[in-house]
């Protein structure tokens, strides 16, 4: 499965365009398109302290992004890729209308993201250790 990853990179980069089209787009795409209303935005599970929604974006593309940049080399640079996204996509909805910063949102995408970073950082150390 590791190897699929890396060999198709396509995968991670779609990921990224589709979250990143996703995230800018003034409104929710998901609402005007299968509810005819722009600003409902469904959620996939209710949040609790922080959005269920973001989180789980956000944990599929580090986990994605993960297998497909597996080098010890690139683990750095992937972790530093995925958190500054997470920043400057929340950021940007201050910008965009129909779209609003929140921490509940920001907290939800760095904690999918941290969430792999610790499990592919445990992984990665027991491999050596064996």
């Amino acid at each position: 499965m590791i190897n699929f990853f890396s060999k198709y990179k396509f995968i991670f980069y779609l990921y990224n365009l589709i979250l990143i089209f996703l995230y800018l787009f003034p409104g929710s795409f998901v609402g005007c398109h299968f509810y005819d209303n722009c600003k409902y935005d469904p959620q996939l599970t209710p949040d609790f302290i922080i959005s269920s929604n973001h989180l789980y974006a956000f944990f599929i593309l580090s986990y994605i992004g993960h297998l497909t940049f597996y080098k010890s080399s690139q683990f750095l640079l992937i972790n530093t890729y995925l958190i500054s996204l997470s920043l400057v996509l929340e950021i940007l909805h201050i910008f965009i209308p129909e779209r609003a910063f929140q921490f509940t949102d920001l907290i939800g995408n760095f904690v999918g993201v941290l969430i792999v970073i610790i499990l592919f950082y445990f992984f990665k150390n027991e491999k050596f250790k064996n």
